[in-house]
C-alpha cells in the first residue's frame, strides 16, 4: 500500500546488539542503579499557564482553539487544548481525547494530532497529564499508571458534557507511553467507542522488565531496593529527588535516543514545560509502574475496535505487536514503512491521518 501496510501477525525484528540493549535500559526505571540517587538534577517549578499560541506546530485556520480546564476523579485540575472544526454548523460532532507521548505536553505531538483530527471533522481535546505541564498536582513531574489512566477518562467526562459533542460518539488516541494508558482506560471505560494507539509504549512493561523484557529478577530486585530506600531520603527532605535531565546526549547513545533528542531538544519539538525537553521525572516515578501491568485486560476493549499504528523501524515496535496479539477482535495493526518511533510524533508524511480519519469515521458514526 502507498503509505502504510496492514499486518495480522507479529513480524520479526533485527536483533539488537548487547551494547544497544544496555543503553536502552538507561531510559527506564530498571536503570536507577546507574543514576546518582543523591540526585544531580534540580526539581522543576510549577508550570504556570500561558496565553496565546505556544505550540511547536503552526496554528490551523480551519480550526477554533480554546484552552480549557477540567477535573479528574482525584480532584486534580487538568488543563487542555480544545480544537473544534470551524465549519460545525451547530451540530453535535464526534469527539476524540488525545494524550501523549510520555513526558511530553499538549503543545507537542498530542496537540498536532488533535488539531489535525479537528480539521477532519472531530472535536478534539489534547491535555497535560496530572503533575505535568500546566495541569495541577504536586510534586511536579511524577507519573502514575492509575492516575494517568484516569486522566483519559476525565477527558471523556469533559467532552461528554460539551455542547458541541455527541457523547455517544467519543474515541481516544494515545501516543507513545500514553498509548498504553489509552488502551487501559478504554478497557475500563465503556463510554468510549473506539481507540487508537500510535507508536505505543507499555510503560509498566518497560519499567518493570526493561526493553525486550531483558531485565533479570536480580536486577529488578536491586532496582526496587534502591527505589525503596530513596523514599526515606525523599521523606526526610520532604521533597522528591529528580533524575538527570532527559534527552541530553553524551555521545555513543543508541540511535533511538538520538532520535528523541532531535525532537525534544531542538526547535522541531522543544517545549520548556515538557519533562523530555531537558527536565526530569522524580527518581521514584517507576515505583508504581513496577507491579501494575496495564494491558492485562486489553481483551475487554472488544467488541469496540482497536487500531495500533507503529513504525517499521521503531525500536518500540514490539509493544504494538504483542498488544495486537493480546487484543480481541476487531483489531488492526498498521506498520508504517520506513518510520522510526519519533517519526510518528510529528512527521506529517508518515503519520497515517487518512487511516485515523477513516477508522474514527466508521466507528464514531451515528447509529
Amino acid at each position: 500500500m502507498s503509505n502504510y501496510d496492514y499486518i495480522g501477525t507479529a513480524a520479526n525484528r533485527p536483533d539488537e546488539p548487547d551494547v544497544v540493549r544496555r543503553n536502552l535500559l538507561k531510559m527506564t526505571g530498571v536503570s536507577i542503579a546507574a543514576l546518582s540517587v543523591a540526585s544531580a538534577a534540580s526539581s522543576p517549578g510549577f508550570a504556570q499557564s500561558t496565553e496565546g499560541w505556544d505550540k511547536v506546530f503552526p496554528k490551523s485556520d480551519r480550526v477554533d482553539h480554546q484552552k480549557v480546564n477540567f477535573t479528574n476523579r482525584y480532584g486534580i485540575n487538568l488543563v487542555g487544548d480544545l480544537y473544534l472544526p470551524k465549519e460545525r454548523a451547530g451540530s453535535r460532532l464526534p469527539a476524540i481525547v488525545v494524550g501523549g507521548p510520555f513526558g511530553a505536553v499538549k503543545e507537542q505531538s498530542s496537540g498536532l494530532y488533535a488539531q489535525t483530527m479537528a480539521e477532519r471533522g472531530f472535536v478534539t481535546l489534547a491535555f497535560d497529564p496530572s503533575y505535568t505541564g500546566e495541569s495541577g498536582g504536586e510534586p511536579r513531574n511524577i507519573a502514575s499508571p492509575d492516575i494517568n489512566t484516569e486522566d483519559f477518562m476525565a477527558g471523556v467526562d469533559y467532552l461528554g458534557l460539551h455542547g458541541s459533542v455527541d457523547r455517544e460518539r467519543i474515541g481516544v488516541i494515545g501516543i507513545c507511553g500514553w498509548g498504553g494508558m489509552a488502551l487501559n482506560a478504554v478497557a475500563a471505560d465503556k463510554r468510549v467507542k473506539a481507540v487508537a494507539a500510535s507508536t505505543m509504549y507499555d510503560m509498566t512493561r518497560v519499567m518493570s522488565k526493561g526493553y525486550n523484557d531483558s531485565v533479570t529478577l536480580e536486577q529488578r530486585t536491586q532496582t526496587l531496593e534502591q527505589l525503596s530506600r530513596q523514599r526515606w531520603e525523599d521523606a526526610e527532605k520532604r521533597t522528591p529527588a529528580y533524575q538527570p535531565p532527559y534527552n541530553d546526549l553524551k555521545g555513543g547513545e543508541a540511535q533511538f535516543l538520538v532520535d528523541y533528542h532531535a525532537y525534544y531538544r531542538t526547535p522541531r519539538g522543544y517545549h520548556p514545560r515538557a519533562v523530555n525537553s531537558g527536565n526530569s521525572w522524580t527518581i521514584t516515578t517507576p515505583m508504581s509502574f513496577m507491579n501494575m501491568p496495564i494491558l492485562t485486560y486489553i481483551k475487554e476493549i472488544s467488541p469496540r475496535p482497536v487500531l495500533l499504528i507503529h513504525g517499521e523501524n521503531a525500536h518500540s515496535r514490539y509493544f504494538s505487536e504483542t498488544a495486537y496479539e493480546a487484543a480481541a477482535a476487531p483489531k488492526e495493526l498498521v506498520i508504517v514503512p520506513g518510520a522510526n518511533h519519533v517519526d510518528l510524533y510529528d512527521n506529517m508524511e508518515k503519520i497515517p491521518f487518512d487511516k485515523l480519519q477513516s477508522f474514527f469515521d466508521q466507528h464514531l458514526a451515528t447509529a
